[in-house]
């Protein structure tokens, strides 16, 4: 997989963020993108280690992707957490079902057979089944899982999207943009883990309203 570049956004995550790298040390890609803003203990926790090390110049988990998205030169990419939730060993099922069923884009899911989570609440679990039933109903998605930002695509797909969402709302912006260029997706069945450390940064009812006002903006997007 050295046509694979990992982009892992990271703030706050001193304690799990070097476990995260040892676990995908052997996973053979090319890059490992670490994106940072102003946390300079997390920075430092892995410094030392194999990973390219981007600052963003502004603030947010989007704008995070965003800066590792502009930073590509692979064929391929990943968004990756940082906090340990994210089993590395799916990664290469997720890149077979997108070569072999010429995709442009594949969504780990909690939600399929054989999948699951050790971090899901009743809440968000209920929040997320809502989210992804409108994204089948109004933007035709054919994923499982709508805001589990667990994703392998093509690079140049991903550069076509014009992403703009600089906070976690990109979550949802890549999918339906997606959907909305008529690029293809599937989902491929995960496990989520607990976060090896770290507080969920999930307020539940305000951004999942948050979203939804998100969502209504882009029904009405169009490509410029």
């Amino acid at each position: 997989m050295d046509n694979l570049t990992l982009i892992i956004p990271a703030k706050n995550e001193k304690e799990s963020l070097p476990q995260v790298i040892d676990e995908i040390k052997n996973l053979n890609c090319k890059k490992k993108i670490i994106l940072a803003s102003d946390d300079t203990e997390t920075i430092n926790s892995v410094k030392h280690l194999d990973v390219e090390i981007v600052y963003q110049e502004s603030r947010g988990y989007g704008d995070a992707l965003i800066t590792g998205i502009k930073s590509l030169n692979t064929k391929y990419f990943c968004i990756f957490n940082a906090d340990g939730s994210f089993n590395p060993s799916e990664i290469p099922k997720m890149i077979l079902l997108m070569e072999g069923s010429n995709l442009d884009f594949v969504f780990a899911s909690r939600y399929q057979d054989n999948s699951g989570s050790d971090d899901d609440t009743l809440i968000t679990l209920i929040g997320n089944k809502i989210f992804t039933l409108i994204g089948k109903i109004f933007f035709k998605l054919p994923i499982t899982d709508i805001l589990y930002t667990f994703v392998v695509g093509k690079t140049n797909k991903v550069n076509e999207l014009q992403l703009s969402q600089k906070d976690f709302t990109l979550c949802i912006e890549l999918p339906i943009k997606a959907s909305k260029m008529n690029m293809k997706m599937e989902s491929s069945s995960s496990y989520e883990r607990k976060r090896i450390a770290g507080l969920k940064k999930v307020n539940a009812f305000k951004d999942g309203l948050y979203i939804l006002i998100h969502m209504i903006k882009l029904f009405f997007w169009k490509k410029k």
